[in-house]
């Protein structure tokens, strides 16, 4: 390729919400999220959002699954990677062919998240790979603190963007970029405590609701579905059909059940 990346991906939210724009394709419905093949291709998209007051951002994309409708490439920016890396995102990828369903990203990309954390530390302990085991455990530990972080955030600023009727637009920035601000002030600290740049890179960060709602995305039911793998004994055969028969109930229930799991959650570094 000679890139790191096969495709960028553009996410553009309103500037008083976290609910992104969505975009709708043939066979895998709609998503919150475009990819590209050419980085100029984004930017003047992103131009465009910029022009309607949205938040953006730009994200590199190592590989992307087809849902099983074609072969999937195996390029140089995959097989760059170091194992570790390479096999999680090969479990990551793999899952979306396992299930995938229209118009919920947060659901397809926690699940999928969830089925390459567990799937590494599975591959680790099998290879007796103690050294990469560690990384793969500080890694994770790190991206669930961040998650913490990020919800404590996001459901300030959705308290704050649900006044927008009371505010004006100048007061509204200012308590939004507030916010922002500490929580960029909270993930440096917390940077400090890892050798490996955290999921928003190596600090000073500026945030902003576009990365915020495409990390809650990837992460927000992780924890419900680890906790759902967990209970069936790591049974993966038995998860994927359990996952499939959630993924049949309407939105409302599907995430009642999946908060009800992330409450059960506890953590076992």
């Amino acid at each position: 390729l000679g890139r790191p990346w096969v495709v960028v991906n553009l996410v553009a939210v309103p500037e008083f919400s976290l609910t992104p724009h969505q975009w709708c394709y043939p066979f895998v419905g709609c998503q919150s999220y475009r990819g590209y093949f050419r980085l100029a291709d984004a930017r003047q998209e992103q131009t465009a959002f910029h022009e309607r007051d949205y938040d953006t951002f730009i994200g590199a994309v190592t590989a992307y699954s087809t849902l099983g409708w074609f072969d999937d490439p195996l390029h140089t920016g995959f097989t760059s990677l170091a194992d570790d890396r390479m096999v999680a995102l090969m479990f990551h990828e793999l899952a979306h062919r396992v299930l995938y369903i229209n118009g919920d990203t947060a659901f397809n990309e926690s699940f999928a998240t969830a089925v390459e954390l567990e799937g590494l530390r599975l591959w680790l302990q099998q290879q007796g790979a103690p050294e990469g085991f560690e990384r793969a455990l500080a890694r994770l530990q790190h991206r669930q603190q961040t998650l913490a972080l990020v919800d404590a955030t996001s459901e300030q600023l959705q308290q704050l963007y649900a006044s927008q009727n009371q505010m004006d637009k100048s007061m509204l920035r200012a308590h939004k970029a507030q916010l922002l601000d500490e929580l960029a002030r909270n993930y440096a600290n917390l940077a400090g405590q890892y050798e490996e740049p955290g999921p928003f890179g190596p600090p000073p960060v500026q945030l902003n609701n576009a990365q915020l709602a495409l990390f809650r995305q990837y992460n927000q039911h992780v924890p419900a579905f680890r906790q759902m793998l967990k209970e069936l004994n790591y049974r993966f055969h038995d998860f994927y059909r359990a996952v499939e028969e959630l993924s049949r109930q309407p939105a409302d229930s599907r995430s009642a059940q999946l908060k009800l799991l992330s409450e059960r959650f506890v953590e076992n570094l």
